[in-house]
């Protein structure tokens, strides 16, 4: 009896063990300001983004001039290019994206990512040219404040599928 006891103790570890939460591709729940905090204390854990939605964003914008930098977070895997370190403004302007992008168009994302990488491009530049200087920041911050600003007593569905960046010199990478 003690052998049975010792292999279902045993049994049930290694389950425990194995839902780590880095490696589930379930959906996971959080709130925006448990997301910042583990985001502000690289304590993130997860690979994916999380499943907010255009709801979350008002929340997730007063955190969107904030320029701590942070270690710890989801990247797009399937990018050949990674910084190690990130803007935590600029991620949460990269988060408030793939909600935006996630409920714009029908094809599948990666894991949430709304682009390859959390930083900016220059749209225009005949060369490839990443941004993350803090006035890129400064627009970047103030042109998804006003496209929620201008748009947030309208049905999502109706601007939506507008480019907060689009008059701007930026693009995500």
């Amino acid at each position: 009896m003690k052998v049975l006891k010792y292999f279902f103790l045993l049994v049930l570890l290694l389950t425990l063990k194995s839902c780590d939460k880095q490696a589930s591709d379930e959906v996971f729940v959080l709130d925006v300001e448990t997301y910042v905090e583990l985001l502000k204390s690289n304590q993130y854990e997860y690979l994916d983004l999380p499943d907010f939605d255009f709801e979350d964003i008002s929340e997730l914008l007063q955190y969107r001039n904030e320029d701590q930098i942070i270690t710890n977070f989801p990247y797009n895997p399937s990018s050949s290019f990674y910084d190690p370190e990130s803007k935590l403004g600029m991620y949460i302007l990269w988060t408030i994206e793939s909600i935006r992008v996630a409920s714009a168009t029908s094809q599948q994302m990666n894991k949430r990512f709304p682009s390859q990488n959390p930083v900016l491009e220059l749209r225009d530049s005949e060369k490839f040219t990443l941004v993350s200087d803090s006035l890129s920041h400064n627009v970047a911050a103030s042109a998804y404040y006003d496209w929620w600003i201008n748009n947030n007593q309208k049905d999502f569905d109706e601007f939506k599928s507008i480019d907060p960046l689009e008059k701007t010199n930026y693009k995500w990478h």
